[in-house]
């Protein structure tokens, strides 16, 4: 069901929030360079995100995955290096699904009570909290300690001597060993550092990796760290469960839940099932699926219906990346919201970069007009290069139109990543992870937004002025779309009426207009990093009647810093003089 606001969510990764600490040596400890903490999310912080002119925090990295660290005095095992990705590890590979990250916890012993406290601090602040679930793999060493009293963790009951079995957890390898990648390039795990469990991990018998090589000895490049799940699909690829038909793409997520109940479904279904559920049920709102499309679009009807079932409203958003599936995936799996990285995201990523056309834009929203509010927007997020670092447009501003366009041309949700409201660019060698990025593997600070972050002030007391205006800019775009009735009703594109129409309009600008009820908009933005450009833009004539426009002038005004114009209609067409600086846009609501 479409809300009548705009949301907005904000990516946090949870561990680098807070770090004040400046050391960033390459594959430095946690002693050496620091950690965030849950406790850094403090309400002054949480008001200041909120005041960005978001709805939900995305707090990536919080259930329990596999690092290098020492927490045996808690009761938590150590994990092998050669099997974990960096130091700090990757959020996705988790090693127990009912608990958190103890790196978090200011008293380990307490973390999920200080999880629990976090979630209640963000709802004190008007904000609502979403996790990850990783439902493709998890951590090669995965022990779920923290399971329920009569719950199995993943893989406790498997039968090791088949390759596959309906109700084994993972594929196995019978009769070999898992052997680690041979490593090149220079790589070596912790950097080369010598530690005691180095050489000792063993797997007997090996398991099929995350990505699904079904090699005892995965690559290097493979997701070696993590083990694939298995949903009942055979290794030939067949389905061992029932198989939706093909009118559920159009039946609610109560009939859905209808036709699960009372059938059987593979274990590792009802385990994830149940995962959720438990998140729920402390608290959160919903969820970010890793990888999604790896998993078979039956699950996700039976998941999420589950979900649904227990929280209407429940937030679930996806990885997905094959336009192809969106449909699919969004009809049958019954996702919110899904990544529009590959249309959306690459062509803005095209234009901000100087050699695309803002011709295209329109074209790729008209493709997904049917399903356009369940594309989520975005810039940044932590598989994405920083836009101000050099590997991609070297200039934060450069991204400043392409955040109109994600936050302004659709009702879906838009997203933004930590840091990037002041123009982190991510030069650190942090160690595994690589510069451009911000390394989700390391423990590393993040220099920009340790200037908002101020000693934990939250204030933004050390930013420079360039740091600050932008921040400035994010704050003004996303607290006007978040309130925004006409964001979430119609859109016309007047681009193309334009390139035709108007003289000095071009493939740097594009245009369009948004409406609802009595709140009308025009959005312009102009692409070119070095270039200004004046023209007269014009609403065609059946947008003019649609706007109910009388012959005559109307003022409008920019919601974002205040510009004011003249629309002049005559004889059925409206014009309105704009002149657009470089990397400036406009949206002008008509008064």
């Amino acid at each position: 069901m479409k809300k009548n606001h705009k949301d907005v969510v904000y990516q946090v990764f949870t561990r680098l929030f807070g770090n004040t600490n400046t050391t960033n040596k390459p594959w430095g400890t946690i002693d050496e360079n620091g950690v965030g903490k849950f406790s850094d999310f403090t309400p002054k912080a949480l008001r200041e995100i909120k005041d960005l002119g978001v709805t939900y925090i995305w707090y990536t990295g919080i259930p329990h995955h596999a690092l290098v660290n020492d927490y045996t005095a808690y009761g938590i095992s150590n994990d092998y290096p050669e099997v974990v990705k960096g130091r700090a590890g990757s959020p996705y590979a988790v090693k127990d699904y009912y608990n958190v990250n103890p790196d978090l916890a200011d008293d380990p012993a307490k973390r999920l009570e200080e999880f629990k406290a976090l979630i209640k601090r963000t709802h004190r602040a008007g904000l609502k909290v979403i996790i990850d679930i990783v439902p493709n793999h998890v951590a090669r060493n995965y022990e779920g300690k923290s399971t329920p009293e009569g719950v199995e963790p993943f893989g406790a009951g498997d039968d090791t001597s088949v390759e596959y079995a309906r109700n084994n957890n993972f594929y196995y390898i019978p009769g070999q060993a898992f052997k680690v990648p041979e490593w090149r390039d220079g790589y070596l795990p912790l950097g080369g550092e010598k530690n005691p469990l180095e050489g000792k991990f063993e797997e007997i018998p090996a398991k099929w990796t995350g990505n699904g090589s079904r090699l005892a000895q995965p690559d290097f490049n493979d997701w070696y760290e993590t083990v694939k799940i298995n949903y009942g699909v055979r290794p030939d690829g067949s389905l061992d469960f029932d198989v939706l038909p093909e009118d559920y793409g159009h039946k609610g997520y109560a009939e859905h839940y209808a036709f699960w109940k009372g059938r059987s479904v593979p274990d590792s279904w009802v385990k994830f099932k149940d995962i959720a559920l438990y998140w729920l049920a402390m608290g959160v709102d919903g969820f970010r699926y890793d990888m999604a499309e790896m998993v078979p679009v039956e699950f996700w009807s039976y998941m999420n219906s589950h979900i649904k079932m227990t929280k209407a409203d429940a937030f679930l958003m996806a990885e997905v990346y094959n336009p192809n599936e969106y449909r699919n995936f969004i009809r049958r799996g019954k996702m919110d919201y899904l990544y529009d990285k590959v249309e959306m995201y690459d062509s803005l990523l095209h234009i901000m970069k100087g050699y695309g056309w803002t011709d295209h834009i329109p074209v790729v929203k008209k493709g997904s007009d049917d399903i356009e509010h369940h594309l989520l927007h975005f810039l940044e997020n932590h598989d994405e290069l920083r836009m101000a670092s050099p590997n991609l447009l070297g200039d934060a501003q450069k991204g400043k139109p392409g955040m109109v366009v994600s936050a302004t041309m659709t009702t879906s949700p838009v997203m933004i990543y930590f840091g990037q409201e002041v123009g982190e660019p991510a030069a650190e060698n942090p160690g595994f992870g690589s510069p451009g990025r911000t390394s989700i593997f390391d423990y590393v600070g993040v220099p920009h937004f340790q200037r908002w972050v101020n000693d934990k002030k939250f204030d933004g007391g050390q930013l420079s002025a360039q740091e600050a205006n932008l921040r400035d800019f994010y704050k003004r775009l996303l607290t006007f779309t978040v309130s925004s009735k006409a964001l979430m009703g119609e859109y016309q594109d007047i681009h193309f009426y334009n390139r035709e129409h108007t003289e000095f309009y071009n493939h740097h600008v594009l245009s369009y207009a948004r409406w609802h009820d009595d709140e009308k908009l025009i959005v312009v933005c102009n692409f070119h990093a070095e270039d200004w450009f004046g023209f007269d833009l014009a609403l065609p004539e059946d947008l003019v009647q649609k706007w109910n426009l009388a012959d005559g002038d109307y003022t409008i005004k920019d919601v974002l810093y205040g510009n004011q114009g003249i629309l002049n209609v005559e004889s059925g067409i409206a014009r309105v003089r704009v002149d657009v600086n470089p990397l400036e846009s406009f949206i002008f609501k008509l008064n």
